[in-house]
Order: C-alpha cells, then structure tokens, then sequence
C-alpha cells in the first residue's frame, strides 16, 4: 500500500517542491495526538490550537506563492498588452501568431498553477479528514466555519482560487482581441453569447469549474435531491465538448418531476370521500393513497437500472403506465370498484421515473451546471407538491359525459390523464436521447485531446500530466472504511475501477457507515411524520372541523409553499451561522414538538392547535430533510454516485417504504375509530422520532 504523502509528493511540479503543504509532517502530527491524548498526556484544547496554528502556517504558504505567480503571470500580460498596443497602428500577422502563442503560453502556466491549487486543496482535505477520524473530534466543520468567511484568512484562497479568474478573464479578452474578426469593432463583452473557442482556454475553463465549490443556497438546495456528485469529477465530466446535455431534455425531465408530485398529492384531499362512495372506509384513504408508494418502492429499482441503457425509453414508458393508471383512478367511480381505484393507483407508482430524472442529472448535465438542475429537480418537486392540493381544490365540478361521471373524486385522474397524454407527445418531439459512450472511451478521448492541445512540448512534468487527467482525491470518498493507516494504492485510485459503482443493493449497504444509516434512519422518520399528517388531513379535518374539501386542499397548499422559502432561509442564512449537525438536532428536536403537540388530550380539538402544530412539524421536518441530504450527499461513498444502486436510490427507497408504512397505520389505526386515529397513528411517528434523537446524539458525540 503506498502512503497518501508519497503519492501527492511524486506529483508535484518539481521547482515548487517547496510551496505544497507538508503533508508528511500533519500526518505525523496527528499520530503524535493520537498517542499522546491515549496515554492522557495532552489536554483537547491544546491540540486543537495547535493543530489549527499549523495548517494556518501551512496554507499561509501556499497562498503567498500563489499570489507571487499571479503577481509573475499578470506582469507578464501586461508586457504582451503593451506590444499589443502597438499592432493597432501597424498590422503584423507574424506578431498577432508570436502574441498569440504567448498568451498560450501563460495560460498552460496558469494551469499548473490551478492543479498546484488542487493538489494542495487534495492535501487539507484529506489532512482534515484524517485529523477527524484518528481523534474522533469534528475538526473539519470547526475550522472550516471559523476560517472560511474570516477576513484575514487564507483559506478561501485555496477552495475559492481568488484572484485566479481576472488572469483568466486577461488572456481571454487579449487572445479574443488578436482574433482575425474580419473588420468587426464589437469586443466579447459585446457578444457574451460567442465564447472563444481555444483549446487552452477550454482546459482552463475546465480546471476552473473542478475547483468550483460553493457555500451559497443553491448547493443546499441541490444537495436536497441528493444527486450525488464526486468530490473532484471524473474526466468524463469535465469534457468542454460535451454533447450529451441537452437543454430541452432536462426540462422535460424536470417536467416529468413536477407532473408526477402533482399526480402524488392531487387526490389526496378528497381521496376520504372517494373510497366511501365506492363503499369502503373513509380510513382506506391510507391505503389508496399509499398504494403509489408500495409500486414506486419495485419501480424505483427497474426504472434505475433502464436508465443505464435509455433515458427516452423509461420516460416514455412511465408516462404511459401513468395516463393509464389516472384513467382506470377516474373509472373506478363508474365501475364502483375499490380494487380499480387502487389498481389505478399502482400503476400510477409503477410509472414512477424519479430514478431517471436524478441519473439524467447526474450522468447527463455538465458539472459547472449540475448544481442549477440539481435546485431545479427540489423545486419542481415542491412546486409540484403545492399545486396538487390547489388543482384539487379547484375541480370542484360535477356533471356526466355519456355513462362517465365527472366530479371533485374522478376529475383528478381526467385531468392527470390528459397531463400525462400530453406529456408524451411533447417528450416524443422533444426528448433527444444522449448518447452513450463507454467510461473507458471517455477518459482516453479527454487524456488524448488534453495531451495534444496543451502539454506535447509545453509541460515536462509527468507529475503535470497525471495531475492534468487524473484528479487525486477521486477515490478518496469510499476510502472511509479502511484503517487509517493504510492508502489506496495508486493504480487502484487512478482507475476506472475505484469508481465503479456497486452492483446490488446488498454491496450498496456495505458501504453505508455507521453516520449514513443514522441520517437515513432520519430521512425514514421524516417522511413517516409528514406522511401521516398529509395523508390523513382530509379525515382528521372532517372529523374535528368539517373542512370542506376546498378548505383541506388550502392547508395543504399553504404547507407546500413552504419548502422552498424555508430551504432559502437555511441555505443562504442559517448554514452559515450553525454547523450542520447543530441544525440537524435542533430539527428534529422541532419535529418531535410538533409531533407532542398535535396529539388530541385536550378536549375539544381546536383548529388553531391543529394547524400550528402540524405547521411547526412540517416545516421542521422540511428544515430537516434538507440538513440530512445535505450531510447524506457529501459522506456516502463515491462508488453510490453512478450505477443503479446510487445513493438517490437508497434515500429515495428509505422514503418511499416510510410512506408506505405510514399510509397502512392509517388504514389499520381506521380499526381504531376515527376518534382515536389522530393519537393512534402519532403515538409511532413520536416514537421514531425519539429513536432518532437518541441515535444523533450517540452517533455524533463519538465524533467528539
């Protein structure tokens, strides 16, 4: 096994041995913690100042060297500039090429000088990482939060590369200049939309959107739909020229998203009133409304798995399985058959394509980009959450076509049926099917064209070129596991095969750590407690309150058009101030609460009791789901961001099989009588969440 320290040495650029972080020295650090804080010589206190001081010295000299060759490269534009100001007396085509190529030139410069960045950000990542796991604290989270918006701190000039992008912006506005425009007067900034097309610049570009992390709301966001995304991408996805994106195919997957969410929460609030004129219990609802989530637990599986081969294919066919599932929901009526409702309904879960508009995003979408879809997947989702309710508020008509009866309980699935028919023709004209190419077929077309373009006589360094094509930290993710002590060896992490994916869900939860079955365990109990109070609103409300149907579908509208306003306060606000598993706590602690306090035992039930507290449990939960998927997405293995067993498979299974669980103890807590259903189907959903609470606190204060 060859150490992490000898590995990142051999790939230094040789002349700037001196200015990487000593990775070497932090190692033996943190064993001499380790065995000093066994033995009791050594207080915690201490070694964290101590250990903070040393990668502050550390970074410090990494950043200084790299504004010294900012400094270096930018006096060297400036030379170029003041020839280039000669050429607009006189014009001198051998000039314009020499001034082209040297502007070139500085930019493969630029670009060892962003791989020195990364090689060193590899470095302080896995430091930290190992820092964590060696003395059991949650370093990382406080020294990042202390150091990243500090004004003297150097840290941001690691992570943020700041500075690095006005060099950018110089040799593309110069090289733009120098570019024979046949007589046009406009510059590029009068043409935003024209981008220059040079091979240099494109690597740049490329290096530049690799290193690219952000903090704002938009990562939050993104992270919600746990789209899973390597800690430095595979070159596959830094490929400038890639053609598998198509904007008009990830709109019509974001469709897909919004649509089905509609299809989800549409019936649910005269879904009481459905199964009792077909003669069942208004507590069936449990049942029908779950009946989707029992299908979407088989069709999240088949529909991951399809999506390895197409993308077109499994959109189409789950469109299809959904207009006829709304058409056999919407004839049960005139069949007075319970079971052609709930067939209706399954065949709405079969049709289920959440799988694929995750992996379209993930395979599909190029990096710099990925994060905007990722927010658009969460937003359609509760976009689409809001709207269901309010169409069902608003079909409020009643009247009969032939034979077919048209009211509040059958319009729902008419109006999806014609949504999804539609749907289809739209996806059959605009849907392109991206095409696909082997992993191994990608990686050898980057490393050929990254070769040629920029490093054949320009970049000696074998270090470079490894560095180039081959991002270090890519395996480091599902590294976890191993004993401390021990690295991958460096084929190991430089190949295709340390990224591939697991096989069936049985290696998939192997992977999973001690950490990520406590947050799935969370995400379960989450979608249990907001399970029970949508589905169930309808009979708790007409029970307590004799809400009309209208009334229903305005509380749980209300409740949707919370997600995203919450997710912006905690992503652009809150996650800046707290750690993440701070909000995590308090969160659940909120949601056990709103769970207390929704609990019938004050005789009678007010309206107001029921409405703040189911309000201060969803968004709490809400405030909760983003948290969990936000930690979820960064600590799953690497080997769970690709493949039909990803990590948005699992969180979506643990979800699906907690509404499903969910949707059965309101049938069953039926038995109960509809007085006793309120507490009967709490009393689980409290107890969960007290389970939750306990193994938070177990899980996280190990860690410290």
């Amino acid at each position: 096994m060859v150490a992490f320290g000898k590995k990142l040495k051999d790939r230094q650029i040789e002349e700037w041995q001196g200015y990487y972080i000593d990775y070497k020295l932090m190692k033996k650090k943190v064993k001499q913690y380790a065995r000093q804080i066994e033995t009791g010589g050594i207080e915690r206190r201490y070694v964290l100042k101590d250990f903070s001081r040393m990668l502050d010295i550390q970074i410090e000299k990494v950043v200084l060297f790299l504004l010294e060759q900012q400094g270096i490269l930018s006096s060297r534009i400036a030379k170029f500039g003041e020839q280039q100001e000669t050429l607009q007396i006189e014009l001198d085509l051998v000039k314009i090429a020499a001034l082209r190529e040297g502007y070139r030139d500085i930019g493969r410069d630029l670009l060892k000088l962003l791989f020195f960045v990364e090689i060193n950000a590899i470095g302080l990542r896995k430091i930290l990482k190992k820092f964590d796991k060696r003395l059991g604290y949650g370093f990382t989270d406080y020294y990042v939060k202390t150091r990243a918006n500090h004004p003297y701190s150097q840290l941001q000039q690691v992570f943020k590369h700041v500075g690095l992008g006005a060099v950018v912006g110089a040799i593309s506005r110069n090289l733009a200049e120098l570019e024979d425009r046949q007589g046009s007067y406009l510059s590029i900034y009068d043409q935003p939309t024209r981008p220059l097309q040079d091979p240099v610049i494109d690597a740049i570009r490329s290096a530049v959107d690799r290193l690219s992390y952000s903090t704002n709301f938009l990562t939050f966001l993104g992270q919600h739909a746990l789209i899973m995304h390597e800690e430095l991408p595979m070159p596959t996805e830094e490929n400038p020229d890639d053609q598998r994106y198509n904007f008009m195919s990830l709109f019509m997957n974001l469709v897909n998203t919004f649509l089905y969410m509609v299809n989800t929460y549409i019936i649910v609030p005269t879904a009481d009133d459905y199964s009792m004129s077909l003669g069942a219990a208004a507590t069936v609802c449990g049942v029908v409304i779950g009946a989707m989530a029992v299908a979407q637990i088989f069709s999240s599986i088949y529909f991951s798995a399809w999506s390895n081969k197409s993308y077109f294919k499994p959109l189409v066919f789950s469109s299809i399985l959904l207009f006829i599932g709304n058409v056999m929901y919407a004839l049960a009526y005139d069949f007075n058959s319970i079971s052609v409702l709930l067939l209706g309904r399954l065949f709405c879960g079969l049709g289920s394509a959440r799988a694929v508009n995750r992996r379209y995003i993930s395979d599909c979408v190029p990096l710099k980009i990925r994060m905007q879809a990722s927010a658009g997947f969460v937003s359609a989702s509760a976009l689409g959450m809001a709207c269901g309710p309010a169409l069902a508020g608003l079909l409020q008509l009643k009247f009969k076509i032939y034979m077919i009866h048209i009211n509040q309980n059958t319009l729902p699935g008419w109006v999806m049926a014609v949504a999804w028919l539609l749907y289809l023709i739209w996806l059959s004209i605009s849907f392109r099917e991206p095409d696909r190419v082997s992993h191994k077929d990608l990686v050898h077309d980057y490393d050929t064209r990254m070769f040629n373009s920029i490093f054949i006589g320009q970049v000696g360094s074998d270090a470079l070129e490894k560095g180039a094509t081959q991002p270090l930290l890519s395996s480091e993710a599902h590294q976890d596991g191993e004993d401390d002590d021990q690295e991958c060896d460096v084929s190991e992490e430089l190949s295709e095969d340390s990224h591939a994916p697991v096989s069936s869900l049985k290696a998939a939860y192997k992977l999973l750590t001690p950490s990520v079955k406590v947050q799935l365990l969370i995400y379960f109990m989450l979608k249990y407690a907001m399970e029970i109070l949508l589905a169930e609103s309808s009979v708790i409300t007409s029970y307590y309150f004799h809400w009309t149907t209208g009334k229903v579908s305005v509380f749980l509208v209300c409740l949707g058009l919370t997600v995203l306003p919450v997710n912006i306060i905690i992503g652009s606000n809150i996650s800046n101030i707290f750690e993440d598993r701070q909000i995590l706590l308090a969160s659940e602690i909120m949601v056990f609460l709103g769970i207390l306090a929704s609990f019938n035992v004050i005789i009678p039930y007010t309206v107001t009791q029921y409405v703040l507290s189911g309000l201060v449990m969803f968004v709490s939960a809400e405030v909760l789901e983003g948290v969990n998927l936000s930690l979820l997405s960064r600590v799953m293995s690497s080997r769970l961001s690709r493949g039909t067993y990803n990590g948005g498979l699992l969180s979506t299974e643990a979800g699906t099989i907690a509404r499903v669980i969910a949707d059965a103890t309101i049938t069953l807590g039926g038995y109960a009588g509809e007085s006793r259903l309120l507490n009967v189907t709490l009393l689980p959903s409290l107890a969960i969440c007290i389970l939750t609470i306990i193994c938070t606190c177990l899980t996280y204060n190990s860690q410290y």
